[in-house]
């Protein structure tokens, strides 16, 4: 059994730029042990601050003059850390006056891998310096704020207020709301006095967050997570550097998992800044931190700072609503395959939120989406099986060429041009199906990866869509990216695959290159590593793809395509005068020029 030449370059294609992408998107993953000294210098870094902190007598006043440790203490002893809940019916919301400050959020609607609530916000700590004296400076995340007010309720609006007056007068107000029905956390920081407070009235934050698995897969997830930001109005991240030097002004950042992110939004905006953060690379359930430092101005001395703290899922819509470009966060195509993104915004997107709108379960609204895109491009795949088979009924007369010219290639190839051009026929269309799929398969990649809607969603035996299923769990695992489990999607996609390469190897000429004919079964060999860790709605999609493609190709072929019709126009078209392209001019030149090459190669070795 052989395979047309042209549809092998079609999947080689489709096969390279598929390990292209894996090795885009992966190879964060070797660079971890380069990270490692960096991570490991930054533990010890913070370790030897931590333990001159605890050695400290104030843990709050920096005093450079070592005077006035006494008044520090009376602020330390005279008020004990209390905790304020405000929740709406999304997410519920963890307070503490040291600080003044959100300790941590739980999203009501979304549970994790232990079937626990989603906790965001934890272990994570948001400070800025200010001055309180002379040389005397307090961490404002050390500071226990003595006024705690939990402002009425107004038309859904909760309200909590920290209030602190600093030993030099001063008050510092943090003033927080939440609004109903809403993920995000106003803060106004409110300041009396803020050119005495701040250092040429320059407000410089410090934000250390931590993210931890949500998913199945903590390896998996930890490749999805990145820095999301805004930097001049425009949208931008990192996932392999790990470090961010911003050089305009800044709107917003985040720490981004693969489905919930932890973002501070900056109402007018910050001046500068920088971010430094890494990757985990134990066995830990933590995913990542991220220290970024962040710098405003303030202006006059009573001035207000109006901030914005996300703690939610990563829902297209729901970031949309959040900040300008903030919607990128959700990962629909970046780099060098942006191009696929108007393909899942304005195409994928709208036609799965038209499914999912009347159809319950997921898995069908996959299945829809498929059916949908089929239809789409049922034309080209019309052109492609007429052109195959044209190829078919040329397939006796190209034999008697192959026969007639033996192992001459080069002959072989300009005689098989001729015939088809001849014959109306072209030798490219027999790798439109193949070709079709790379941009499709990057896009819907791109979507089921990033698309909350699927977190969860059963369907059969897969247990959540967004992630792979598995059906049998290994005692060891496979590298290559194959895991420790075997995913029936997945090889149900790759049976189905390897259907397809045996009935196309029916439907075309002959070809002698091994590598061309074993081809076809290498491919779907090649598609077991690449799928079995995908999410399931995607090897889903790609087996009912290959289902319809061959029920297709069963009735076009046998149904609706009349081959003693073709091989009539072929007679038809044989007779009418042609004229050659340039490509085909030029083609034919060349391999004329090859023959004559090897011609007097053959007579200067005799």
């Amino acid at each position: 059994m052989n395979t047309d030449k042209n549809t092998v370059i079609g999947f080689i294609l489709l096969a390279g730029l598929f390990f292209t992408y894996f090795w885009y998107t992966n190879k964060q993953q070797t660079e971890l042990t380069a990270y490692k000294k960096h991570f490991d210098d930054s533990v010890m870094m913070l370790k030897a601050e931590a333990a001159k902190a605890a050695a400290a007598k104030n843990p709050i006043i920096s005093d450079t003059s070592k005077q006035g440790s006494a008044s520090a203490s009376v602020i330390a002893d005279s008020v004990q850390e209390q905790f304020t809940v405000l929740e709406n019916d999304l997410v519920k919301v963890k307070f503490s006056n040291k600080g003044g400050q959100l300790v941590g959020v739980t999203l009501k609607k979304y549970t994790n891998n232990k079937k626990q609530l989603v906790q965001l916000g934890d272990s994570s700590s948001l400070s800025y310096t200010v001055n309180i004296g002379d040389n005397k400076t307090a961490q404002i995340n050390k500071v226990l704020f003595p006024i705690v007010n939990v402002l009425p309720t107004k038309d859904g609006l909760q309200q909590l207020e920290y209030v602190w007056n600093t030993p030099n007068g001063k008050v510092i107000r943090h003033l927080f709301s939440l609004a109903p029905n809403k993920y995000n956390v106003d803060w106004s920081i409110q300041l009396q006095g803020a050119s005495t407070l701040f250092t040429n009235q320059q407000v410089n934050f410090l934000w250390d967050v931590h993210s931890y698995q949500q998913e199945r897969a903590s390896v998996y997830e930890r490749q999805m997570s990145n820095i999301c930001f805004s930097e001049g109005s425009e949208f931008d991240y990192i996932s392999s550097k790990t470090t961010r030097t911003f050089e305009k002004p800044v709107q917003w950042i985040g720490l981004v998992q693969q489905f919930f992110s932890t973002t501070i939004i900056g109402k007018q905006g910050f001046t500068s800044g920088k971010v430094d953060w890494q990757r985990k690379i134990d066995s830990s359930n933590g995913l990542a931190t991220m220290q970024s430092q962040l710098q405003t101005k303030v202006n006059g001395d009573n001035a207000t700072i109006d901030l914005s703290l996300y703690y939610g899922p990563n829902e297209f819509k729901i970031l949309k609503s959040q900040a300008p470009e903030m919607e990128k966060i959700v990962n629909l195509g970046r780099d060098l395959y942006s191009f696929v993104r108007p393909i899942n915004k304005y195409i994928l997107m709208p036609v799965f939120d038209f499914f999912a709108g009347f159809v319950k379960n997921f898995g069908w609204v996959v299945f829809l989406l498929t059916i949908f895109i089929r239809l789409v491009t049922s034309p080209l795949t019309y052109s492609s099986f007429l052109s195959s088979a044209k190829m078919k009924v040329l397939k006796p007369e190209l034999d008697e060429i192959k026969k007639k010219l033996g192992d001459d290639q080069q002959g072989f190839a300009m005689e098989q041009m001729k015939l088809f051009r001849e014959a109306g026929v072209n030798p490219l269309g027999g790798c439109i199906p193949a070709l079709l799929q790379i941009p499709i398969f990057f896009a819907l990649y791109s979507f089921f990866n990033s698309n909350i809607s699927l977190r969860g969603q059963s369907f059969l035996w897969s247990h959540d869509l967004s992630s792979y299923d598995s059906i049998f769990t290994l005692p060891f695992t496979i590298p290559m990216g194959f895991g420790n489990h075997i995913s029936l999607f997945t090889l149900l996609a790759v049976f189905t695959s390897f259907l397809m390469s045996i009935y196309n190897m029916a439907m075309t000429p002959t070809q002698d290159n091994p590598a061309l004919k074993y081809m076809p079964y290498i491919f779907p060999f090649m598609l077991l590593f690449i799928f079995n860790g995908l999410p399931s709605a995607l090897t889903w999609y790609y087996t009912v793809s290959n289902v319809i493609t061959l029920l297709m190709q069963l009735v076009i072929q046998k149904v609706i395509i009349n081959h003693d019709k073709i091989l009539a126009d072929i007679d038809v078209k044989r007779k009418t005068p042609k004229k050659k392209s340039n490509w085909q001019s030029k083609y034919e030149q060349m391999v004329d020029a090859q023959k004559k090459v090897q011609t007097l190669k053959d007579k200067t070795k005799k």
